[in-house]
């Protein structure tokens, strides 16, 4: 088991919220990987499972926790997990011995586990921070039962990422529509540049690009139902998605199916490539430094005028209360720091990558490009989560990931068979 840097696999990590033989097996795996405390809290302590693997947010969740432990008496123990056997044993985790308090996601992925009974709510945690947050965090923390289940921490939008020296370099215009974009992408082409930087390999990376072409094409509502197949995959809406998307196909990076996100985001920096549709809390990682002054996005061009640019792709990480945290006073305590301005700038110091999600955080040590980001959220209508977090887990690592990656391969997408495995998976 190793605790080493690892990039999130969305498709193990889902297939395992799916409740599928692989986490079945792995069942006793996580336990041993966190060395979860299996011990009941004392009245001063209490323990974390954190996914913050990697260096920089593990030292970062290092600092918070100090930081709360400086507040008082009361101690709170980390038990680490690589970002991949974290999320991949979740299941058999909360059905173990979990810590009381652990790193997850807001979305479909907290409202399986809320609904799952491996977790409680946190209202009453709520009831102390939620002035703190907007209604629409609010909302993504919100399971079906209309308890509220996540702490919300920190966020991050998806947008079109770009190299502003390129531009400037190039003589090229941000594009509002689409047919702006085309343009663009045609001129790139011509002067020897890749038009839109992709990379595959991992199967989720694709999910961004369909859902802000829906989100534009179809709305945000018909998006919504769409995740939760209240909508028929099988339709003209759906159709007019993939048309659309085969007019940029020609422009995305060749070989995208066998090259990781990691290195398509690298032709951004390099200026091999002029687009990027990726978020921030990804690309944002991988250009850093000095080079990282000249990263910028723009929001996803408008297709459909009655739609605008609306809606804001932006994926919420945040805390839950496992099943082992009933009567934990520390665990809610430390929840309740969690959600605080103050919690999430510690945490923020050091890690550039994302915004916090608390309104009270000072934002004036952000870069440019995290206030930018902070404001892009918050001016949005409508927030998204992403096609994993707000569809059926099974659903969307089972189907929709491998039916994306073979239009991305073939320019061919199979409404009527996603469609009948939809059908499937929700029972309906």
């Amino acid at each position: 088991m190793t605790s080493t840097d690892t990039t999130p696999s969305r498709r193990t990590l889902l297939k395992s919220l799916g409740l599928g033989s692989a986490g079945i097996a792995a069942a006793p795996l996580l336990a041993s990987c966190t060395g979860a405390d299996t011990s009941s809290s004392s009245s001063t302590s209490t323990s974390v499972g954190s996914n913050y693997s990697d260096p920089v947010p593990k030292k970062a969740f290092r600092a918070v926790v100090d930081a709360f432990e400086k507040k008082g008496s009361d101690k709170v123990k980390i038990n680490t997990v690589g970002h991949n056997d974290f999320q991949n044993n979740i299941n058999n985790y909360l059905q173990g011995h979990p810590n009381p308090v652990f790193t997850w996601f807001s979305g479909i992925r907290m409202k399986t586990y809320a609904k799952s009974g491996l977790t409680r709510p946190v209202d009453d945690v709520w009831d102390k921070i939620g002035d703190n947050f907007s209604s629409s965090i609010a909302k993504a923390s919100t399971a079906e039962d209309g308890k509220k289940y996540l702490v919300p921490w920190v966020t991050y939008p998806w947008a079109v990422f770009y190299n502003k020296a390129l531009f400037k370099q190039r003589g090229y215009e941000i594009p509002a529509t689409w047919d702006e974009f085309v343009k663009l992408c045609k001129t790139m082409k011509k002067d020897g540049i890749t038009p839109i930087a992709f990379g595959d390999k991992d199967l989720w990376p694709a999910c961004g690009t369909f859902d802000y072409l829906n989100l534009r094409i179809n709305g945000y509502d018909f998006h919504e139902k769409l995740m939760a197949h209240e909508e028929s995959w099988n339709q003209k809406k759906v159709a007019d998605v993939f048309d659309h998307w085969k007019e940029i196909l020609p422009y995305h990076q060749h070989g995208s199916l066998g090259r990781l996100w990691q290195d398509a985001a690298s032709t951004i920096g390099k200026k091999t490539s002029g687009m990027y549709v990726i978020g921030l809390d990804q690309i944002g990682a991988q250009i850093t430094g000095d080079a990282a002054k000249d990263l910028d996005f723009f929001a996803f061009p408008t297709i459909n005028e009655k739609y605008g640019q609306d809606a804001v792709e932006a994926p919420i990480d945040g805390f839950m209360l496992s099943k082992a945290g009933k009567g934990d006073d520390v665990a809610k305590k430390f929840l309740q720091y969690l959600g605080s301005g103050a919690a999430q700038q510690t945490y923020l110091g050091s890690n550039h990558a994302d915004v916090a999600t608390a309104k009270d955080a000072d934002t004036a040590k952000y870069t440019p490009l995290q206030k930018k980001s902070a404001k892009f959220i918050a001016d949005a209508k409508q927030l998204s989560q992403f096609l994993d977090r707000d569809s059926l887990p099974a659903f969307a690592a089972d189907v929709m990931e491998p039916a994306l990656q073979k239009f991305v391969g073939s320019g061919t997408f199979d409404m009527k068979s996603v469609e009948a495995q939809a059908k499937q998976k929700y029972g309906k």
